[in-house]
């Protein structure tokens, strides 16, 4: 990107990261402004900077969509004001993207700008589903139309194509159905409806024009792929052989033990998917929730001072990947690194932050087996008394018991604030949406904070207080002290990691799936 303002119109696919291309995960990476479409998957979101300012412009939940002239009025302001401004829509652009007057906008007003192509669900989502939109036999040509309104689009004629694929079209199925038998197509033609294509949530029916709208009565179909033709019947010989035809879920058995479950994952802004991911192998739908912000403390004076005095500190304590980060990245800016800990022993509490001391070079000299921070003292190896250890830790506090501990053994730990977290300033669309609807089977929570953060994000969206809103939804908490202030927030754990590591909290999950 250049340092003047600039647009890029990018296809985001299917809404998977996985269906990204790599030029538009580039320029996520560096936009600095991002203003994105309803059907944007929320995964995508994470893509970009914590500095990029995100504006929802999509249609989520019944509430009021952007007119497309504020749309335009939003891109040409920040692109001349200097900015590099993502457009990201579903799909692909220039395939119902609605991108022309965006153009003729942006060219009015003498703005740069570049058209970055997706992988469109109307090509995509057919393929996924096993179903070739073209064979030398059965389908010589194809049409790709959207059904929004259909009243307008001359069926007559589309009604003597081999092959349709229709977008837009599961609220207007019935319609749709009537008027391609009424303009000659059979009753037998085989029509798949693909719901969510290339997600964890994708579903697929397949029918006959004549029983279609009778296998999907009461289901909700939008947003959806139709392709209608006789193709839809090569799905029977090109899917792979362990997924059901008839209603079935991308790379997914019924009898995985998370299937059907909506799991909401409360966690940290930026933090990996990996835990996510591994829910929805085992067949959940996963909705991500940023219930957490990181970032530095109020003043570094405190860290400073101590970093220049490390040689008087026997033990350095390291609770988190985020304390981790945060001491050695000011170790750096300080003019220093790992050698100034020379004759300092580290202790750490965790997999994950034994893993982030790994990645620096460095081995822990110590590990509790338990993972709990404030049993770190039970174990200690060696004797506390006259020893000085050095804490880095968030500035809010929260480790009372391990301070106290250690000084009653007669250790002396200076705490200092090497980071600090907050509550992110709204919740996320996806999550609202389906906390507002009831859609949500399992809330998983992995610090006492993303508890903390939840109930306060969560409280205005309803009408009675959050633990009642959220009888029937389990709670799964991944150790005993996240699990103390679930209680204390939420009155309840329904499901506790024995291992106090998110592989232990999916682990549990897995099990309670299985029993449930």
């Amino acid at each position: 990107m250049t340092n003047t303002g600039k647009v890029y119109l990018v296809g985001a696919g299917l809404g998977d990261a996985a269906y990204l291309t790599v030029k538009a995960d580039n320029l996520l990476a560096l936009a600095e402004v991002l203003i994105y479409d309803a059907l944007v998957d929320e995964q995508l979101l994470e893509c970009v900077s914590p500095d990029c300012l995100k504006l929802d412009v999509g249609k989520r939940g019944g509430k009021p969509s952007t007119s497309q002239g504020e749309i335009n009025q939003l891109l040409v302001q920040h692109c001349q004001a200097g900015k590099q401004v993502v457009r990201l829509k579903s799909g692909d652009p220039f395939i119902f993207g609605r991108c022309t007057s965006e153009i003729e906008a942006l060219k009015a007003f003498g703005c740069e700008f570049e058209v970055i192509p997706g992988i469109s669900s109307a090509l995509a989502a057919p393929l996924l589903a096993g179903i070739p939109l073209t064979d030398p036999v059965l389908s010589r040509c194809f049409a790709v139309l959207t059904a929004h309104e259909p009243e307008v689009l001359d069926w007559e004629a589309l009604s003597r194509l081999e092959t349709l694929v229709i977008l837009m079209g599961g609220r207007h199925l019935g319609e749709i159905v009537e008027k391609l038998q009424r303009n000659g197509r059979s009753h037998l033609t085989p029509i798949a409806i693909i719901r969510w294509a290339g997600t964890s949530q994708q579903q697929i029916w397949t029918g006959q024009l004549g029983n279609i709208l009778e296998q999907t009565a009461g289901l909700s179909l939008s947003p959806s792929v139709i392709v209608i033709g006789e193709v839809v019947e090569l799905r029977n010989f090109l899917q792979p052989e362990t997924i059901s035809l008839k209603h079935s879920t991308t790379a997914m058995s019924h009898n995985l033990p998370l299937t059907g479950k909506t799991i909401l994952v409360t966690r940290s802004v930026g933090q990996s998917s990996q835990f996510s991911d591994r829910l929805t192998s085992f067949g959940a739908k996963v909705i991500e929730m940023p219930a957490l912000e990181i970032g530095p403390p109020s003043s570094w004076e405190a860290l400073d001072r101590e970093i220049n005095n490390l040689s008087k500190f026997h033990w350095l304590i390291l609770t988190s990947t985020n304390g981790v980060d945060y001491f050695f990245d000011r170790l750096k800016v300080q003019g220093k690194d790992s050698r100034a800990l020379a004759g300092v022993k580290i202790a750490v509490v965790g997999e994950k932050t034994s893993h982030s001391l790994q990645q620096r070079g460095l081995q822990a000299d110590f590990i509790p087996q338990n993972f709990v921070a404030d049993s770190l003292v039970q174990t200690f190896p060696e004797a506390l008394q006259g020893k000085k250890f050095l804490f880095p830790r968030v500035e809010s506090g929260g480790r009372e018991v391990l301070v106290k501990e250690f000084t009653a053994k007669g250790a002396e730990v200076v705490e200092v604030a090497a980071y600090q977290s907050c509550c992110p300033s709204s919740i996320a669309p996806a999550a609202e949406f389906a906390l507002k609807n009831g859609e949500i089977d399992v809330i998983t929570f992995a610090s006492s904070k993303t508890v903390q953060f939840f109930c306060q994000l969560v409280d205005s969206i309803f009408t009675s207080n959050v633990a009642n809103a959220l009888r029937g939804v389990c709670i799964a908490s991944i150790g005993p002290q996240t699990s103390k202030t679930c209680h204390a927030f939420l009155g309840r754990v329904d499901v506790e990691a024995e291992e106090y590591t998110l592989e232990g909290l999916s682990q549990a999950l897995i099990t309670w799936g299985k029993n449930f």
